[in-house]
């Protein structure tokens, strides 16, 4: 069962000094936990209440007396340092856990991340990590100090009972301890599935709060927010029962132990009036008996923790064991500023295996070139322009740029050379400044305010009361969409990359602001390689080359005068859209 952790022990190496002090305390807290006791009732207490008690000095009263502070303290002491140094380690691992788990999701494709919620996403980071963090934290925990305190007490029970009656009282004490874990295995069984499925729960959950969040405008503006409460509803609904079919099983463990404990018991207590035991061994022996029971109880209680930490692990491991499919090549090609050449050459992809959405595409686009990448919506536009920086692979083909293939490149080599603007900006919580220089993070406080003032953004930077230090808010929700763009676009003049993919970084502007980038983007795209996905037409008609797709094709290519006079899909589309405009 533990071998299931196996692969993650190595999350505990970087702690292992504060792991061995934790166990060493958890021996002793075992010894103190599961021998104090019993050893006290059997040679401590006779001293004092025996035949002859008025033999005893004061000072060997007190002495006697201070046993027991003495035992509980050596427990309490030991109980602490062992809690405390496996949950000063538990939070390390929990961080190294977390930072491996957000690293791989840099890595995985886009393809992968567009199978996946985002709410799933962040509850397997958040409440599956935490839960391996407290499986791992709590094995480490009780696995150290309920076997030793079980087997201290098991010693002290062999011990009293061979000077007592014998092995058969030894055999009636121990015989009925194997029984427990009869229910620690039925509630295991039950307990892995339940378990994964409130962690499957729990993702919806997450998912659920996260696009309402996310919608918060939608919502308000179609009325939907009773709807939208009776949908969460439902989803923690179902959580709740999940959650409680886990805690009946979870829960049912501890009484099912006592329950067998006392009956074996009240077996030691028949066996032991008939063998005529002493008052005193009895007494012994059930303190024995009862250290004994304890720790077999906690350690079902490890076995259900451990069967949810497994379920946790198994939705972990779906984002760890993701193969890495767009990577750095072995033996990568050097490569410095590139001049702008991008060629695809019978190039084939899809996102469904049985479904292509490019097929056999080749297309020669010398640098300096503004192309336009214009058709009906899954056409394949957007395709074609993100396989330039990878964030997809060809299944078939190939795409090089300068005549190098880009899968011979580094990543960070290949996307050094490439700027993106697209139609819906992501800007990250921060101030105005560090968003902008995100274009190129080594770029200097002068470039970065010039890179601002080429996108006609720095006016309006400036009349913030904190100007570039201002926080833009959660996905800039502090600014209007044509701020955004704008900044966007400032980041593009940072980078100053050869190549420019534009996805119609003005299509929802009023018209002032899509005058303000249009030109901008008129400088910025001076001299560069540049790809327009194109979703209004207006924007596309100096282009010096425009590439028509239709199902997954190109079916045409030239410029705007031959294309309408020639190609009749592309005056279908220029036309309805200029009837729409009108």
């Amino acid at each position: 069962m533990l071998g299931r952790f196996k692969p993650y022990l190595p999350y505990l190496r970087p702690v292992r000094g504060t792991l061995v002090w934790a166990i060493l305390a958890g021996i002793i807290y075992g010894a103190s936990n599961g021998a104090g006791l019993p050893l006290m009732i059997n040679y401590v207490f006779p001293r004092v209440f025996g035949d002859s008690p008025a033999a005893m000095t004061a000072w060997k009263v007190v002495a006697v007396a201070m046993w027991l502070p003495l035992v509980f303290t050596v427990r309490g002491v030991a109980g602490y340092l062992n809690s405390y140094l496996i949950q000063s380690a538990g939070v390390r691992i929990l961080e190294a856990i977390r930072l491996d788990y957000f690293r791989k999701l840099q890595v995985l494709s886009l393809s992968f991340l567009q199978k996946q919620t985002t709410g799933d996403l962040i509850s397997r980071g958040l409440a599956d990590t935490n839960q391996l963090q407290t499986t791992l934290t709590t094995v480490a925990n009780d696995g150290m100090k309920q076997p030793a305190t079980l087997l201290f007490a098991l010693g002290s029970v062999v011990y009293i009972t061979s000077h007592e009656k014998g092995s058969a009282l030894m055999v009636a004490c121990l015989a009925i301890i194997p029984l427990c874990v009869f229910p620690i295995r039925f509630v295991g069984k039950k307990l892995v599935k339940r378990a994964y499925q409130m962690q499957t729960q729990m993702g919806s959950v997450t998912n659920s709060l996260s696009e309402n969040l996310g919608a918060a405008k939608e919502v308000r503006a179609f009325g939907l927010e009773e709807r939208q409460a009776r949908a969460f509803s439902q989803e923690t609904s179902a959580l709740i029962k999940v959650q409680l079919k886990v805690a009946k099983y979870a829960q049912s463990l501890t009484p099912a132990i006592e329950i067998i404990s006392a009956f074996g018991i009240a077996v030691v207590f028949i066996y032991a009036y008939y063998a005529g035991v002493q008052l005193k061994s009895f007494l012994t022996i059930v303190a024995a008996l009862y250290m004994s029971y304890d720790p077999v109880k906690k350690l079902g209680a490890i076995n259900n923790e451990i069967k949810r930490g497994e379920a946790a692990l198994d939705r972990l491991e779906v984002v760890f064991n993701e193969p890495v499919t767009i990577r750095d090549p072995e033996h990568p090609s050097e490569v410095g500023r590139a001049r702008g050449d991008i060629a695809f050459r019978d190039v084939t992809f899809a996102y469904k295996s049985d479904e292509p959405v490019l097929t056999s595409v080749s297309a020669e686009i010398p640098a300096g070139t503004v192309c336009a990448l214009v058709g009906p919506s899954g056409a394949g536009k957007t395709t074609f322009a993100n396989l330039v920086p990878r964030f997809f692979d060809a299944e078939s083909g190939t795409i090089t740029i300068d005549g190098v293939d880009i899968r011979s490149m580094r990543l960070s080599d290949l996307r050094r050379n490439i700027a993106l603007v697209s139609q819906d900006p992501m800007l990250f919580n921060d101030t105005v400044y560090n968003n902008l220089l995100l274009g190129r993070l080594d770029a200097t406080p002068e470039e970065v305010k010039a890179a601002a003032v080429q996108a006609h953004a720095d006016e309006f930077i400036r009349s913030f009361p904190d100007g570039y230090d201002t926080v833009v808010g959660e996905r800039g929700a502090r600014l209007s969409g044509g701020q955004k763009q704008r900044l966007a676009v400032a980041r593009a003049f940072l980078r100053n990359a050869p190549i420019l993919i534009l996805d119609e970084a003005t299509s929802a502007l009023d018209s002032q602001s899509e005058q303000m980038i249009q030109d901008a983007l008129r400088k910025l795209v001076v001299g560069k390689t540049v790809l327009i996905i194109a979703h209004r037409f207006s924007t596309i008609r100096d282009a010096s080359l425009i590439l028509v797709f239709d199902k997954g094709l190109i079916v045409a290519r030239g410029n705007h005068s031959e294309l309408y006079a020639s190609e009749g899909l592309y005056r279908t589309l220029y036309d309805r859209q200029r009837t729409e405009a009108a």
